[in-house]
């Protein structure tokens, strides 16, 4: 028996808003690689989400082990924008009032559940 050896496609897919995804799923690169660099194997991660296969896990940190700077370069620039939404967010008048009404909200939702 011969072994064919092939190029993989690596299962990373840029959608329109610049966002990463894996496999075709909606789970971004940032959660497994977040959890990866938490920690957890990847069998944890596939535990986890079901919509990823196990191939598509190791395939996504074998990339980021292999590119690292880059995709580092990528979760920065994500955290950077994450945090001028939330920015704008919290700039926005009524923010804080609305903020903490869904805090009691679920507060009382807590304590009803116990």
């Amino acid at each position: 028996m011969v072994l064919t050896i092939t190029a993989l496609a690596v299962p990373l897919k840029e959608d329109a808003d610049g966002v990463v995804r894996v496999g075709g799923t909606r789970v971004t690169l940032d959660t497994v690689i977040g959890f990866f660099e938490q920690g957890e194997s990847p069998e944890q991660i596939a535990e986890g989400f079901p919509t990823l296969t196990l191939a598509d896990i190791y395939a996504v940190i074998g990339y980021y082990l292999r590119h690292r700077a880059a995709v580092v370069a990528y979760l920065e620039r994500r955290k950077e924008e994450a945090a001028a939404v939330r920015r704008e967010i919290e700039a926005q008048p009524g923010h804080t009032e609305f903020r903490e009404r869904l805090l009691a909200r679920r507060a009382s939702r807590s304590a009803t559940a116990e």
